[in-house]
């Protein structure tokens, strides 16, 4: 009988798509030359856990037993704040003891700096924590801290990759809080796959995972994205965790947006607002303020808008620029923090309502601020600021607009309308064009307010 063949494979190392043969280009994320070779797994059957490791993984806790459902404390998991407001907020109020959370962004955002934060706030005397890096040394992570101030004796720092050596060190300290940078740089001796491969993920996640229930220690995991900003690796790894946090803003603003797309504790609308600075990321508490902040002045095509993210409104600033196309050209839709989709549906929605012809036009559309948009409030705004860069005239600077925008051209009400409004009268916007019929009976103000319940309705308002 001849002996079984070891087949290899190839994965790719951004997002983890498996084939029977090299590719030079990835048919899943469609990256070149990023399909490395990967054994199989021979260590265990179908990459299960070995006994060693069931054994250290178990002795870390008490297995868990089956209890009555009407046995079950009703009291929600214990939270513990991280004394970095935004950070909090977007976790839904602190860290729950024994979750385990995803963080990714872009290179340079500000993950590692932000869990080197949130560890400082979470070392006492009473708690270590512990931050293992299998991309930084020592050294660097040193620099690092010395130059954000952070200088805390029970905030501990391990090089390593392997789990099993992790485990050693987390069974020796003990810690109350344990940050993983990152996830495609470990790896679990029961797979042969390199570091970074779909199975290694996967191992190294169940093992974290486990860790974080038996002991009831949270556990934050940096992951690494690919171009289209996606966590690299399986989709898997996003079911396993508790929760999914992402950094959206590009490295070239100094604010960054972190956002919940996924969490089993709290809200997923919820997002943080944070600062770039020499010292690491600092919260904004009026993100409003931040926005509007460098709002030009008497020029067509800028308009503030307001938008509900989480349980907080935030003006925004929406700009837009219309210029002639080249000629024989194909007219260009350009957006920036706003679907692309959608702003198409917009500019369809101005040429049949209100007989305008975009067709050798270019149309560039941009949120301020790095802040990306997907809620159909809006739609009106995004009409008014296109309509003022083509006609070239101006918009008042106390004026913003609040609407929906249906494909007939209607104007359609919004959700938490007192909350925006309240955000914008606070700012001094004294004409707040709203949707007809929005309004509740308890609104104050109603004097600097404007209803309209269609589109031409809108320029007689808009520029008077």
């Amino acid at each position: 009988m001849t002996a079984k063949k070891n087949k290899t494979s190839f994965f790719c190392t951004s997002c983890g798509y498996q084939s029977a043969k090299w590719l030079g280009k990835c048919p899943g994320c469609n990256e070149w030359d990023c399909m490395q070779e990967a054994l199989p797994d021979t260590s265990s059957a179908d990459g299960y856990e070995t006994p060693q490791m069931i054994a250290a993984i178990t002795e870390l806790g008490k297995t868990a037993q089956p209890v009555p459902l009407n046995a079950i404390n009703e009291s929600e998991q214990p939270r513990q704040s991280t004394k970095i407001s935004e950070f909090d907020r977007v976790l839904g109020g602190g860290v729950v003891s024994g979750s385990v959370v995803l963080v990714g962004g872009d290179p340079g955002i500000g993950k590692s700096t932000l869990l080197l934060q949130v560890l400082d706030q979470l070392s006492t005397p009473q708690q270590t924590t512990l931050y293992v890096s299998g991309e930084e040394s020592p050294g660097q992570i040193k620099m690092r801290s010395r130059r954000m101030g952070i200088n805390n004796e029970h905030l501990y720092f391990l090089a390593a990759s392997g789990i099993e050596e992790i485990i050693k060190h987390f069974r020796k300290l003990k810690p109350k809080a344990l940050v993983i940078d990152s996830i495609q740089t470990c790896h679990s001796p029961e797979i042969k796959s390199p570091p970074g491969s779909t199975s290694q993920i996967r191992q190294t996640a169940a093992h974290l995972v486990k860790i974080a229930k038996l002991t009831d220690t949270p556990i934050f995991i940096i992951g690494h994205v690919t171009k289209d900003g996606a966590i690299a690796g399986p989709k898997l790894l996003e079911h396993m965790v508790d929760t999914v946090l992402y950094f959206e803003s590009d490295t070239q603003y100094p604010f960054r947006i972190l956002r919940a797309v996924k969490n089993r504790f709290g809200s997923t609308n919820e997002i943080g607002v944070f600062e770039m600075t020499g010292s690491g990321l600092v919260g904004v508490d009026s993100p409003s303020s931040i926005f509007l902040s460098e709002r030009p002045q008497n020029l067509a095509g800028s308009l503030v808008s307001a938008t509900i993210e989480g349980s907080r409104p935030i003006l925004t600033e929406i700009q837009a620029l219309v210029s002639t196309a080249v000629s024989g050209g194909i007219p260009r839709r350009t957006t920036l923090g706003i679907d692309r989709n959608r702003a198409t549906l917009m500019i369809a929605i101005i040429e049949k309502r209100l007989r305008l012809n975009f067709s050798n036009k270019d149309i560039f559309l941009n949120i301020v601020g790095g802040l990306k948009v997907v809620e159909p409030a809006i739609d009106l705004a995004l009409i008014a600021a296109i309509l003022s860069s083509h006609l070239d005239q101006v918009i008042p600077t106390t004026t913003l607009v609040i609407g929906e925008v249906g494909l007939t051209g209607e104007v359609r009400r919004v959700n938490m309308l007192e909350q925006r409004l309240s955000e914008a009268l606070k700012f001094g916007f004294k004409k707040i064009i709203v949707p007809q019929g929005n309004l509740s009976s308890e609104t104050t103000n109603k004097s600097s307010l404007k209803e309209i319940s269609t589109l031409q309705e809108l320029a007689s308002k808009l520029f008077s």
